[in-house]
C-alpha cells in the first residue's frame, strides 16, 4: 500500500511561487498520467473478462479497480478550484459521483427488474449513459468508477465483507440481460478512460492548455492549490465523507461501499493532500517525483506553520491509516468511531493551518468549502 513521507524541508534551492506552481503543475501531471494508466489496465482486464466471464476474470478485474483507485484518490486534491477536472465543463461529476442509487443501473434485492441494464428499450452507448448520469437525481449515477464498482461487486449485502456479485451475471443463458451487463462496463470504463485523457491532457507539459495558463499565475496559482488541498481536508473528506457517516451509521454513505474500499479512499486522499503540501509524489514505477513545495515556500516566511503544518498533515495520514476495514462497520462500532473522529479532528486542524499558511505567503483570505448545510 502507499504510505506517507517524511514531513521535512525538501529542497534547497530558492523557492517562488513560480517554482511552486511548475512543480505542482509536474506533480499533477505525473498523479494523472498513473491514474490514466491504470485505467487503462482495468479497462483490459475488463475486456478479458467480458470475452470468458468467469470467477478467475471477475477477481482479475476487481483487483484492477482497487489498483486504479490507489492512483485517483491521491489526484482529488486537485479539484475545488474550478480546475481542469471540475470547471463547468470539467468530467468530475461523471468519474466520481456518490452516493449511488444502485437500482438506477441494475437489479437489487427485491427489484429483479431493476435499472438501465434490465430495460431493452433503453440503448447503452457512451452518449446515452453519460445523459443518463445524475438525471433527476444526484444519486442517479450511470458513469464513473462507483458505476463500475457496483457491476464488478454488486450489492454488498454482507456486514464483514464487500458485495458478492456471480460471475454468472455476465455469462449469457445464465442471468438476464447478461449482454447488456457486459456492454454496460465496455461503456462505462471507455468512458472513464476518455475523461482521464482529458484531465492529463491539460496538465501536459509544453502544450497551450491549462498548465501554461496556471504557470504563468503566480500568486493566484498557490491560492488555488491552498483551495484544492484544503477544501478536500475539509468539506469534503472529514466533513461529507466521514461526519455525514458518523452521523447517519449508514452504509449507504460511505463512498465506495460495494466493494468496501472506503478506508482506501481515504487513506489516498490525505495522502494526495501530504503529496502536494510536500511537492513530492510516488509514481506507480516506485520513481519519486521531488519539487519546490508549498511547505519550502512557508517555511521561508514562518517555519513554525510550515512546521506544525506538516505535523498536523503527517498525523491525518496516520490516523487514516489506522481506520479498520470495513469502514460500514467502523461507523458503528464505539472503537471504530473513535478512530474515525481521530481522522476528521485532525484534518479539520489542518485546514485551519492552511488558512495560516496561506497567511504567510501573503494571501489573506482563503476560501475554503465547508461540508454542505454549514
Amino acid at each position: 500500500m502507499l504510505t506517507a513521507f517524511a514531513a521535512t524541508a525538501q529542497t534547497t534551492a530558492p523557492v517562488t511561487a513560480a517554482t511552486v506552481a511548475a512543480d505542482y503543475s509536474k506533480l499533477v501531471y505525473a498523479s494523472y498520467a498513473d491514474t490514466l494508466t491504470a485505467a487503462q489496465a482495468l479497462q483490459t482486464a475488463i475486456t478479458a473478462f467480458n470475452a470468458a466471464p468467469s470467477a478467475e476474470g471477475l477477481a482479475k478485474a476487481r483487483k484492477a479497480w482497487l489498483d486504479a483507485r490507489e492512483f485517483y484518490g491521491q489526484t482529488e486534491a486537485f479539484r475545488f478550484y474550478a480546475g481542469p477536472i471540475d470547471d463547468k465543463n470539467g468530467p468530475e461529476g461523471n468519474v466520481n459521483s456518490w452516493p449511488m442509487d444502485e437500482a438506477y443501473v441494475d437489479y437489487v434485492v427485491g427489484r429483479p427488474q431493476s435499472g438501465i441494464i434490465n430495460n431493452p428499450k433503453v440503448k447503452i452507448n457512451a452518449k446515452t449513459l453519460t445523459g443518463l448520469n445524475q438525471r433527476s437525481g444526484e444519486e442517479n449515477i450511470a458513469t464513473g468508477w462507483h458505476a463500475i464498482e457496483f457491476l464488478l461487486w454488486g450489492q454488498d449485502l454482507s456486514e464483514t465483507g464487500p458485495g458478492d456479485r456471480s460471475f454468472e451475471d455476465f455469462v449469457n443463458g445464465k442471468t438476464p440481460h447478461a449482454n447488456r451487463r457486459r456492454e454496460y462496463l465496455t461503456v462505462v470504463v471507455d468512458l472513464l478512460i476518455a475523461d482521464m485523457q482529458t484531465v492529463t491532457k491539460a496538465w501536459a507539459p509544453d502544450a497551450k492548455n491549462y498548465r501554461a495558463k496556471f504557470e504563468k499565475s503566480g500568486t493566484d496559482s498557490l491560492r488555488r492549490i491552498l483551495v484544492g488541498i484544503g477544501s478536500l481536508s475539509r468539506g469534503e473528506l472529514a466533513g461529507e465523507r466521514m461526519e455525514v457517516a458518523l452521523a447517519s451509521k449508514n452504509q449507504e454513505d460511505e463512498q465506495s461501499c460495494f466493494s468496501d474500499n472506503t478506508h482506501r479512499d481515504i487513506v489516498t486522499d490525505a495522502l494526495g493532500i501530504e503529496n502536494v503540501w510536500l511537492g513530492r509524489y510516488k509514481r506507480a514505477d516506485g520513481s519519486v517525483l521531488q519539487g519546490a513545495s508549498l511547505r519550502d515556500l512557508v517555511a521561508a516566511k514562518d517555519p513554525a506553520i510550515a512546521d506544525r503544518t506538516s505535523a498536523q498533515i503527517a498525523t491525518s495520514v496516520k490516523a487514516a491509516e489506522a481506520i479498520h476495514a470495513p469502514f460500514d462497520r467502523e461507523i458503528v462500532d464505539a472503537e471504530g468511531r473513535k478512530r474515525v473522529q481521530a481522522v476528521v479532528d485532525s484534518l479539520k486542524l489542518q485546514s485551519k493551518d492552511f488558512v495560516d499558511a496561506a497567511k504567510a505567503i501573503g494571501i489573506a483570505k482563503l476560501s475554503i468549502a465547508e461540508p454542505k448545510g454549514n
